[in-house]
């Protein structure tokens, strides 16, 4: 048998860096030396003690530094610098590759 995907409207943002994702709300620290911003609470930092930052990112060739980690149903994700985040139908969070988002999505306002 073959199914079509049930057209629905979904939101999505580009995420380039940390803060991007408009619910990330970043909290803002006065450190002494100036207003630092703290990690987003949808897109947050990306951190495992066993891969240095300065790493190469199989899937987009930038530095793991650059990159974001976001929490899904299926557990933890990369989020690489272009990818988009997508809210699902549960108010969940997930990213998606920028080339796979072109051939699923189309835009139907700004």
């Amino acid at each position: 048998m073959k199914y079509r995907k049930k057209p629905v409207v979904i939101e999505a943002t580009q995420w380039f860096q940390s803060g991007d994702h408009p619910e990330d709300n970043r909290d803002t620290f006065d450190t002494g030396s100036g207003p630092f911003s703290g990690e987003g609470k949808i897109v947050r930092y990306y951190r495992t003690p066993d891969l240095d930052g300065q790493n190469e990112c199989k899937h987009c060739s930038d530095i793991m530094h650059n990159h974001g980690w976001i929490e899904t149903l299926e557990g933890g994700h990369i989020v690489c610098p272009g990818d988009f985040v997508i809210t699902g139908v549960q108010g969940e969070h997930y990213p998606c590759k920028p080339d796979i988002f072109e051939k699923t999505y189309e835009r139907v306002e700004k």
